[in-house]
């Protein structure tokens, strides 16, 4: 199951040595555990690039099959359901690449050769400049899927830039710029946002219906809905303006920058 997994940014103050706004890349690949955690660890960043002409790809590793507290719920359905959802946020983020979906089983991901081998395969077919993904280093984490598909971001990044990984894949290989990592515990990078980009990420998140309830609080069938729906968004508006302020601008994601890939 898909959690928000929001960034804390660091104390006031600690923001010397933070980086600001990479140069709109040609293309993104955004690498995530379920439907769901990139628009929550990067949304509004890619809607910015996007609006800019950046061609924003989506990967998501796992089915998201486990992702309601239903437990009568047909698991078939669910992923049926979450590959649209991913791919109506997709397009509220102004994406206009690939939204593919690896399939493996939620809460079984792993970070194996095979897995890898499949990243990599990405990676040199969509020739990214930025790569984003979880931050497989964060302490404390308590979902398995979003540790190994952070691990799969770096480690098959390292596999598609070297010619002699894989050479079955018949692709050339392709080294990506910069690699951005969200959920980081020791982030250094900040992407300046605006409103517009805010909003894109939220009705991004908003597309993830199946998620409402176990995610953001939101139960469908209350009264309240639209209310609960109002608090959460707020709650993302303020984590926001807590990363513009770590990043000195007014509201912006933050990132742990690789860019000796």
């Amino acid at each position: 199951m898909s959690t928000p997994d929001l960034p804390t940014p660091s104390p006031p103050g600690a923001s010397t040595g933070v980086s600001r706004d990479l140069p709109v890349p040609a293309s993104a690949l955004a690498i995530g555990a379920h439907p769901d955690d990139v628009d929550f660890g990067a949304g509004a960043t890619l809607a910015k690039w996007g609006a800019a002409g950046c061609v924003v790809h989506h990967l998501i590793c796992t089915d998201g099959s486990k992702g309601t507290w239903d437990p009568h719920q047909d698991p078939a359905e669910l992923v049926a359901t979450r590959q649209v959802e991913q791919r109506a946020a997709a397009k509220a983020l102004g994406g206009t690449g690939e939204v593919a979906f690896l399939g493996w089983p939620d809460g079984e991901l792993d970070s194996s050769l095979r897995q890898r081998w499949q990243v990599a395969y990405w990676i040199r077919r969509l020739r990214p400049a930025v790569v984003l993904g979880h931050d497989p280093w964060k302490r404390y984490r308590l979902h398995p899927d979003h540790r190994h598909a952070g691990l799969l971001a770096v480690e098959g990044i390292v596999a598609a830039r070297d010619p002699l990984f894989f050479p079955e894949q018949e692709l050339e290989h392709h080294r990506p710029d910069v690699a951005l990592l969200w959920e980081a515990d020791e982030p250094d990078h900040v992407e300046a946002l605006d409103d517009r980009d805010v909003q894109a990420k939220l009705d991004a998140l908003r597309a993830h219906e199946s998620q409402f309830q176990t995610t953001m609080g939101v139960a469908l069938d209350d009264p309240a809905a639209d209310e609960q729906w109002e608090a959460f968004a707020h709650r993302i508006r303020e984590r926001l303006a807590e990363w513009g302020r770590f990043g000195g601008c007014e509201l912006g994601e933050g990132f742990k920058k690789l860019d000796r890939l």
